[in-house]
């Protein structure tokens, strides 16, 4: 027996224990909130139609909830026209003697992934870093569970994939097959109510589920009860198991992640468990400074490449309030969310104790302290409402959210002009001019069925 064998089992009986220990806390704290539960036949389900579950066909593409319209993946060319000057001439950050290794970012829902997103497109950017796109639009066939066939032909010219930042549905498998061997896998979690609430409030009419709650919502007596709330009285009389697009429905961080979402079984232990081997870091949207000096650390990259601006923010008349009712049927509704966020907070400050609690503390006044410089010089206006905004800076838009944008300073140099633009660039608009950049092409719109 060698002391490597030794510590490998230590350590697998110390993240058992603490699944074990997690997995309890959950069960009491359903017990403890069974009685706010509406008691209605929670067997109740609205018929509907179901979909057709397919390979993945490029001619038949799943679409995830909320994705673009299918013109907007043909405006590459003109967001490349007014996204002057170019990379080479935008390089804000200091000069390194490596480049950073290649990247797999798992982008899940409603989380500030796109904030960290918009990070990684800039440092792809800037370090011509080969991205691996999906064949189709924006995302890699959400919500079917990610397959290699999904990602785009590598480019000319480019050996392997440096960076991998779309949404998808994880499979560890698949991704491993389209990046190299010493990729740094990354994603974020946040608190598990408020991103259902996020989640709801945006897709509120595009996943199934919300959208029959929301029926159900506008023929209810009482107006004044949020859509939200209708939900959670009977959440089991809305949602589809069967329904791929109902997968953000319930435990939605879980099911971005590749986890069974439904219901908690034998599997879930070990599940988690690869996934904590598999993940060099899971981000913590609250504790987002801190996460970027991890992430920072791990990418060999200094303050100003991790400045950022807060992507896709909602106009706070959209954001719900949750009083303690509707935050105890949402943590129950969400357990397995509950159980992903408390083990993988654990795991964020073991590796920040590892780390060093006083060095990341001073990573994070060094970062707040760039990104307030940097903020400065490029934000003339932050909450911007979309109806001010032009079209390149505008972020897509929902009928049930209103997202918010920012307004670039006037008056800049061409170099700042290009970095600043960068910096509050929406997702799609981001994504449309990479994948033109790399190439020379428009993305591939979803076929019509």
């Amino acid at each position: 027996m060698t002391l490597r064998w030794l510590s490998t089992q230590l350590w697998r009986h110390r993240v058992m224990g603490l699944l074990l220990t997690l997995a309890v806390t959950v069960i009491l704290m359903l017990l403890a909130t069974q009685s706010l539960q509406n008691t209605r036949g929670h067997n109740v389900r609205l018929s509907g139609e179901r979909r057709q579950q397919k390979g993945h066909d490029h001619k038949h593409p799943p679409v995830r909830p909320g994705s673009a319209p299918r013109h907007m993946a043909s405006s590459a060319e003109g967001i490349k026209n007014q996204l002057l000057p170019t990379a080479e001439s935008v390089n804000q950050a200091v000069k390194k003697g490596r480049s950073p290794p290649p990247v797999a970012f798992l982008k899940t829902h409603k989380t500030g992934s796109s904030t960290v997103q918009n990070l990684l497109f800039r440092l792809g950017e800037r370090e011509k870093a080969t991205f691996a796109f999906p064949y189709y639009t924006y995302q890699f066939s959400y919500p079917e569970r990610f397959r290699a066939e999904f990602v785009d032909e590598l480019p000319e010219g480019s050996s392997q994939f440096d960076l991998l930042c779309s949404h998808m549905r994880l499979d560890l498998s698949q991704l491993r097959q389209v990046m190299p061997p010493n990729v740094v896998l990354v994603t974020i979690l946040r608190e598990p109510l408020r991103t259902f609430e996020s989640v709801f409030s945006y897709y509120t009419s595009s996943i199934p589920a919300f959208s029959r709650a929301k029926q159900a919502a506008a023929r209810a007596e009482n107006k004044d009860r949020t859509t939200l709330s209708v939900f959670l009285e009977d959440p089991e009389s809305f949602w589809d198991p069967k329904e791929p697009r109902d997968g953000l429905a319930k435990n939605p961080m879980s099911f971005d992640m590749g986890l069974n979402n439904e219901e908690w079984n034998a599997s879930w232990p070990e599940d988690l468990s690869h996934l904590e081997e598999a993940f060099d870091l899971v981000m913590i949207a609250e504790h987002f400074d801190e996460s970027l000096v991890l992430l920072g650390a791990l990418l060999g990259l200094e303050p100003q490449d991790l400045a950022y601006v807060w992507m896709n923010a909602r106009q706070s008349s959209d954001v719900t309030m949750l009083d303690d009712d509707a935050r105890a049927k949402l943590r129950s509704w969400n357990a397995l969310d509950s159980l992903l966020y408390d083990f993988f907070l654990q795991e964020f400050w073991a590796k920040a104790e590892h780390f060093g609690l006083d060095r990341l503390k001073t990573g994070v006044a060094e970062l707040s302290a760039s990104t307030e410089k940097i903020r400065s010089k490029c934000v003339s206006r932050a909450a911007v409402h979309p109806s001010e905004l032009e079209d390149l800076v505008r972020p897509w838009q929902t009928d049930t959210a209103t997202i918010l944008g920012y307004e670039v300073k006037r008056n800049l140099s061409l170099e700042d002009q290009g970095f600043c633009v960068r910096l509050v660039l929406p997702e799609l608009q981001y994504h449309s001019h990479l994948y033109f950049q790399q190439y020379g092409r428009d993305m591939r719109a979803v076929p019509a069925d």
